[in-house]
């Protein structure tokens, strides 16, 4: 599976683009701000259904304009599928394969499988349990449609909840038996959440493991571990428990919404232990494993994108990520760099096709 092209109509910086990709290697240089990581950006788009650096959908339209649209051209299984997505101010996003839109997005996630490694994922060690999540979901996603079906019931339902909870303080009432049925529907999606999150870590960590001494030369340990309240007790039990608690704090205090993955070095959270290149290395590692697993799974190779990374490894990092694309570890690789030079050298050094585009 790759692009083929792509264009960028009032995307972030850009009035309008077009570009023809080669199907192995393909680098955006130039200064920085002048859109390099808007391009990869618009690609993670088409994958994702969202801008990976900008939740706020409507403020990846170019500013002064009043819509965006990415057109892009992949082929995958040997077919040519075109991907659109757009959006007008004031009106919901528009997702489109094959000039037909979807009626829910999460039926899209998966069919372009992807992974991106970029500075900005140092969010993953110092931003709260919510990213981390988010990483271990986006994965299991794209691999399972109906994990992303169990998780957005999960999220409707602890709404619905949490609603309850408010309207009970504000009217000094309290109703069991309504409460009763969402304490139900959350124990049986959340029950099914953790089980494929737990079967998610134990196939994963493997695969980290060994991406992380590859790069780094077994010096240290390191750990992934899975953290949730329902390693302790079921679902249905803790909100029982915790009623009162909910009540005085008018939402739910318990469940797989509250689960992390702490990230260790020699049993140590590395985010307070960890020098900056051993949490880089940790975090190259975890991507890497992220693009092994969904190649494994799937039997495709996601296409990966590299936002500004060779500015921040050292030339050992850089040669160890040659060699896996001169194994033919990587299917199609985009690459964003602030040095023509630099950029010109490394994916010479790989031996494959590639294209760079100057912006």
């Amino acid at each position: 599976m790759y692009l083929k092209k792509i264009s960028l109509f009032n995307y972030k910086n850009f009035s309008e683009a077009n570009f023809d990709f080669d199907n192995k290697i393909n680098c955006f240089v130039g200064k920085n701000g002048i859109g390099k990581t808007n391009v990869l950006d618009a690609i993670y788009h088409l994958s994702y259904g969202k801008s990976y650096f900008n939740p706020l959908a409507v403020q990846n339209i170019k500013h002064g304009e009043e819509f965006f649209v990415i057109d892009a051209e992949f082929e995958k299984n040997e077919r040519n599928e075109q991907i659109l997505c757009s959006l007008k101010k004031g009106q919901k996003k528009i997702l489109k394969r094959n000039g037909k839109a979807y009626e829910k997005f999460s039926d899209h996630i998966g069919f372009i499988p992807l992974v991106i490694i970029s500075p900005a994922d140092r969010d993953l060690i110092v931003e709260g349990s919510e990213t981390r999540r988010k990483f271990m979901d986006s994965v299991i996603s794209q691999l399972d449609s109906h994990y992303l079906q169990q998780l957005i019931q999960y999220q409707k339902v602890m709404s619905q909840r949490n609603a309850l909870l408010k309207y009970f303080a504000l009217n000094h009432v309290f109703e069991n038996d309504t409460l009763s049925i969402y304490n139900e529907q959350l124990n049986s999606f959340g029950n099914y959440i953790f089980e494929k999150r737990k079967e998610f870590i134990d196939q994963f960590i493997p695969i980290f493991n060994t991406h992380h001494q590859a790069i780094t030369g077994s010096q240290e340990t390191v750990q992934l571990v899975y953290e949730s309240h329902l390693f302790e007790k079921n679902l249905l039990t803790l909100l029982q428990e915790n009623i009162n608690k909910d009540r005085a704090l008018h939402y739910t205090s318990v469940g797989t919404h509250k689960d992390d993955l702490s990230f260790e070095i020699d049993g140590h959270p590395i985010k307070k232990f960890g020098s900056q290149g051993q949490q880089k290395s940790f975090l190259i590692a975890l991507k890497l494993a992220q693009f092994e697993f969904l190649k494994k799974q799937s039997g495709v190779k996601p296409i990966l994108l590299f936002d500004d990374i060779f500015d921040k490894l050292d030339e050992s990092r850089v040669s160890k990520i040659i060699e896996m694309v001169n194994s033919d570890t990587f299917g199609q690789l985009f690459i964003s760099d602030t040095h023509p030079e630099r950029t010109e050298a490394i994916v010479k050094s790989t031996h494959q096709t590639y294209k760079i585009f100057n912006l």
